[in-house]
């Protein structure tokens, strides 16, 4: 008895991008890696796979990311716990740690791929998702930290991607914040009756995030809470009015925001956010911030790190809001043969195109030429080439123009020799 399989589809919240979809990502990613070159950021490529406690020390054991979302497993030959990536950065000061990548100088870095995060799929919120992420290691001044959100901002305008707005924050130095921390615990303990559970949780393990919370009967409380700026001295008011100064004198917009926070010991100073009211319910397309404690904690030799995350996903989104999406022809030549000869011609002649840089297709089997044509015009091919008995007898190819706009009637197809065919194309190809 044959036995029935039920149909396999994709995990929950883990996409497929089918072949016109992944054109758009391309095209996105060409823009990214261009964008990226121009600042001077270079490719890293770290493991999808990494060692759980990589994570739960350089993100934190008390967020939701480790306790709630990091796919996590036991290697059953060394039983070691491994995790699948659920952001890039620790993995990224890992490897520069791993590597000595500071020992001559500092490093401007990018990476890009999927992350993964057990998460309830939503918009812009999926188990794997994708990231641009752009690190700053061994770099110091607010210069720095104004580049990067200068560069976003360069972003948007590469991608016609207007509505974004960009929201400021100090979180200072970590004494400065533990003081804030004391008087922040204070106030929640004096609102214990307006905390919801998660609240109560998070009131002395985490008490920053409490103040990030999405519940309407906790924001008057929230927005009464000491704010971490009155508790910063000198030297982190000093790095935060640079950022600011250098983000006016590039005429980059930005409200500052005191309630937004990071929540782990080794970010400081700046933090910033690009948000938009474009995407529902989540609002932010891009984060990012200083983080000069955490090659420390991970082992290396303290230095000076900020950097940033993009969801690419929701930069698609926002992307196709603005721009149309005018998909890449799969060819810029569609051969179309008829006859067992016709078909090896044309066989040869597609590498002859290759090799001058023309995208070719061969019409694959046989097939009328009514239908070869309609398979050459979905394509999105400039230009149709005909081979059949009668061109092979005569040593030519029928050339027709598809997409070449203010052409004549006349000169809507032709007949041009072979000898003549590769250079006749690479003109008429754009």
């Amino acid at each position: 008895m044959t036995q029935v399989f039920t149909k396999v589809t994709a995990v929950r919240g883990m996409n497929d991008a089918l072949p016109d979809s992944g054109a758009r990502w391309e095209q996105l990613e060409e823009l990214v890696r261009r964008w990226l070159s121009d600042y001077g950021y270079r490719n890293m490529r770290t493991p999808i796979l990494e060692h759980t406690r990589l994570f739960t020390r350089g993100i934190g054991e008390v967020t939701d990311i480790v306790e709630k979302e990091m796919y996590s497993f036991t290697d059953s030959l060394n039983g070691e716990s491994l995790t699948m990536r659920p952001e890039f950065t620790a993995g990224m000061v890992r490897a520069a740690i791993e590597h000595n990548l500071l020992y001559e100088r500092p490093q401007r870095v990018y990476a890009m791929g999927p992350v993964f995060r057990h998460e309830r799929p939503q918009r812009g919120r999926y188990r794997q998702f994708h990231q641009i992420d752009v690190e700053a290691l061994g770099l110091a001044g607010p210069d720095i930290d104004a580049e990067l959100i200068v560069m976003v901002t360069r972003l948007w305008k590469v991608l016609g991607i207007k509505d974004v707005q960009l929201e400021l924050n100090s979180l200072g130095q970590g004494e400065e914040r533990a003081a804030h921390r004391a008087a922040l615990i204070a106030h929640l303990e004096a609102h214990k009756d307006v905390l919801d559970e998660e609240g109560l949780r998070r009131m002395y393990t985490n008490p920053l995030r409490v103040l990030d919370t999405k519940n309407p009967a906790m924001q008057a409380m929230a927005d009464a809470a000491p704010k971490l700026f009155d508790f910063l001295g000198e030297g982190s008011r000093a790095h935060f009015a640079g950022v600011c100064d250098r983000l006016d004198d590039a005429g980059v917009s930005y409200r500052l925001n005191p309630r937004m926070v990071r929540g782990l010991d080794y970010y400081n100073l700046t933090v910033f956010e690009f948000v938009t009211d474009k995407l529902g319910a989540q609002a932010t397309v891009c984060g990012g911030g200083r983080y000069d404690g955490l090659i420390e904690l991970l082992g290396g030799k303290p230095a000076p790190a900020v950097g940033f995350a993009i969801g690419m996903e929701r930069l698609m989104d926002l992307w196709g809001q603005y721009q149309p999406q005018n998909l890449r022809p799969e060819c810029s030549v569609y051969l179309i043969h008829q006859g067992d000869a016709a078909q090896r011609q044309a066989a040869l002649l597609a590498e002859r195109l290759r090799d001058a840089g023309i995208s070719t297709i061969v019409h694959a089997g046989s097939g009328s030429f009514k239908s070869q044509f309609k398979r050459a015009d979905g394509s999105g091919a400039q230009i149709a080439v005909i081979l059949g008995g009668d061109e092979l007898a005569s040593g030519a190819a029928s050339v027709k123009m598809l997409r070449l706009e203010g052409q004549s009637d006349a000169l809507a197809q032709q007949l041009v020799p072979l000898e003549n065919l590769v250079a006749f194309l690479k003109d008429k190809v754009n």
